[in-house]
């Protein structure tokens, strides 16, 4: 049997050129599966506020529902590390209640670690709670939950101020950090000059790892494609097309046949 993903793995997998694979999944079926196919890393993201809530950005997102998600998750996860997406407003507020938001993850819901979005300005949160025996990993480039501020969600392109950020969420005890929305060639960059590991998204080919949404790689969602997708799969076209079979044999008296009856 594969041995449990720890930050010990994590590490051993960077310096050997080994790329670490990351996924996210937010329910128990689906985590099993992303689990079982041989995922290092299931991030329970933040990201469910737009791919299961159906909300427009992330922010709503609540530390209840992350919690609840979480727990889920970690039922389903044998091998791969769960970390659980701090939401906006968990950690922004006061150093004192980012590291009790951040305890909760691993008490309440079985994570092993947590994420948390920013650079230098998150440096004293960050270290704080990786002091509280909680392991940490950063985010830098587009942070989703800073889009108003950001004016949007677009790539990162100041080199100067994202080696800073890297930098410092390093220097502030992080295990890794993931790299969002950020030049191929700057992202190369960050991840020669840490001695963590990066994991990118929209980041390019040369970081550590890559992450991506589990609904965006299976096609489950529907509209815009980001560019640094790929879908592997278009289960919502064959949901669909399960889903109308199923009421046309039902208004037809098709089902349930008798193969189907006790």
């Amino acid at each position: 049997m594969q041995s449990k993903v720890t930050l010990t793995t994590l590490n051993r997998m960077k310096k050997k050129g080994e790329k670490i694979v990351a996924l996210t999944a937010y329910d128990y079926p689906f985590a099993k599966m992303v689990d079982e196919s041989g995922v290092h890393i299931i991030l329970v993201g933040d990201s469910l506020g737009m791919v299961v809530q159906g909300e427009s950005s992330t922010l709503p997102v609540t530390m209840d529902e992350m919690i609840y998600h979480t727990k889920i998750v970690s039922k389903a996860t044998r091998i791969a590390m769960v970390v659980g997406d701090m939401p906006f407003m968990s950690y922004q507020a006061g150093i004192k209640d980012a590291v009790s938001n951040a305890g909760r993850f691993l008490k309440e819901a079985g994570a092993t670690a947590v994420k948390l979005e920013g650079g230098a300005a998150v440096s004293e949160t960050i270290k704080a709670i990786s002091e509280a025996g909680i392991p940490v990993q950063g985010h830098i480039g587009l942070t989703p939950q800073s889009v108003h501020k950001m004016g949007g969600y677009k790539v990162q392109r100041d080199e100067d101020r994202l080696m800073a950020d890297a930098l410092e969420v390093e220097s502030a005890g992080a295990f890794s950090v993931v790299l969002e929305g950020i030049p191929s060639a700057i992202a190369k960059k960050i991840t020669d000059a840490l001695t963590i590991p990066t994991i990118g998204i929209g980041a390019g080919p040369h970081c550590d790892g890559q992450i991506l949404v589990l609904h965006d790689l299976l096609g489950l969602n529907e509209g815009h494609v980001a560019k640094f997708v790929k879908q592997y799969a278009t289960l919502s076209d064959n949901a669909r097309k399960g889903i109308k079979q199923y009421v046309n044999e039902v208004q037809t008296g098709k089902f349930p046949a008798k193969k189907h009856c006790y």
